[in-house]
């Protein structure tokens, strides 16, 4: 956006007059679109339902895929307006709510793979410890929570009519030009925007970046027998979320911090390159999918047979596993006392707490089948077989 309040700059004039634009933009918002809304409508149906229970990794993935939908809805609003040459015509309301599900739509996805990879540092690293902590309930919360602050972070953008006439072309823009309504002055536009880019992008990078790393040192260290399976979809998991940042997300937050720098100390703007990546952001929702086929095993296992490649398989240790980012439990198949290798299991028991909330312990206890006496056979005199003793 043009942060001169008076009038656009000759920067802003060539982007809104660059035919480039006007093609680019469009044909990537509709990619975006194409894949995004069957994919995502795929995602959150068998979310809803065929995966249980809804552990918090589940619940951060449907309001992950919900978010891409919301986003998916607005594109075509914009679509329109680059191909109409950046006139706005749906009205004041309309490019409002367009701005904001945009912009909420980044930043929400950026919030929600931080508080799964948050999840997944907790399940691996401090298993037990965060046992109580990673339930549904504090993921509903969590995931209200990061509404509740995007919606008070984007307020400004939501209580201001963001057109703008542009007499020179004829053309009236949807937050292409910013109004001097909005904050008092450039500086406090600077201080807004580089508020966003610390607390909605810098430090949830970080985060991210932190937990995955330790996540996949402490999985490199185990050694249990489903071991590799896990390091690998960890690391899969992980790639595809740095992917998702560093391409999707980083661009676009990195140029509008030199943007907002460069426009106020030095008058120069970089908003046509600004512009071009608001694009690279949208790709993430084409991302997301994949996001969940390594964080889920039970998501990838029904995309494997929806798509034929490889039947539901039915009994086996694998086919048990919970999802991947959840962590809490590792299901096997349970024989009475026995294991499928013929070995003593083990069985995890939660014990449920006085108020009916989460498990107050979690203690584990050793099944060993009681061995059982033969049957001894009386035989009498002439061969006879008269059945087991004492029948």
């Amino acid at each position: 956006m043009d942060m001169n309040v008076t009038r656009p700059d000759n920067a802003t004039l060539l982007m809104l007059r660059d035919p480039a634009i006007a093609v680019v933009l469009p044909v990537v918002y509709s990619l975006v679109a194409l894949i995004s809304i069957p994919g995502n409508l795929f995602s959150l149906w068998v979310l809803c339902r065929h995966i249980g229970p809804k552990t918090p990794s589940v619940i951060f993935m449907i309001n992950l895929s919900v978010t891409d939908l919301m986003l998916a809805c607005v594109l075509p609003f914009q679509i329109y307006y680059h191909c109409n040459g950046n006139h706005w015509v749906f009205g004041e309301l309309l490019c409002n709510v367009v701005t904001v599900a945009f912009y909420a739509n980044m930043y929400s996805s950026i919030l929600t793979m931080t508080c799964i990879s948050v999840d997944r540092f907790l399940g691996v690293v401090y298993p037990l410890a965060s046992a109580r902590w990673r339930c549904r309930r504090y993921a509903v919360a969590a995931c209200a929570g990061t509404w509740l602050l995007l919606l008070a972070a984007l307020s400004p953008l939501a209580r201001t009519d963001l057109t703008y006439a542009v007499e020179v072309l004829g053309i009236v823009t949807c937050f292409d030009v910013l109004k001097s309504s909005m904050l008092p002055s450039v500086a406090m536009w600077a201080v807004f925007l580089l508020t966003l880019f610390v607390v909605l992008f810098l430090v949830p990078f970080v985060v991210t970046v932190a937990c995955y790393t330790a996540t996949i040192l402490t999985l490199l260290r185990s050694a249990d027998r489903h071991g590799e399976a896990r390091r690998s979809r960890a690391v899969c998991l992980a790639a595809v979320v740095l992917l998702a940042f560093v391409t999707c997300f980083a661009p676009n937050n990195f140029v509008l911090l030199v943007h907002v720098v460069s426009r106020l100390f030095f008058g120069r703007s970089y908003y046509h390159v600004y512009k071009l990546t608001l694009c690279l952001s949208c790709l993430n929702n084409c991302l997301d999918p994949f996001v969940y086929y390594f964080a889920s095993r039970e998501f990838q296992l029904h995309m494997r047979h929806y798509l034929g490649y490889r039947p539901l398989p039915t009994g086996s240790p694998e086919g048990h596993l919970e999802s991947l980012v959840s962590g809490r439990t590792l299901s096997v198949r349970s024989v009475e006392g026995l294991d499928a290798a013929g070995r003593p299991s083990v069985k995890r028991q939660e014990s449920p707490s006085k108020h009916g909330g989460s498990p107050a312990g979690i203690r584990f206890s050793l099944n060993i089948p009681k061995p059982q006496a033969p049957d001894r056979k009386v035989v009498r005199p002439g061969g006879v077989d008269r059945g087991s003793l004492g029948g």
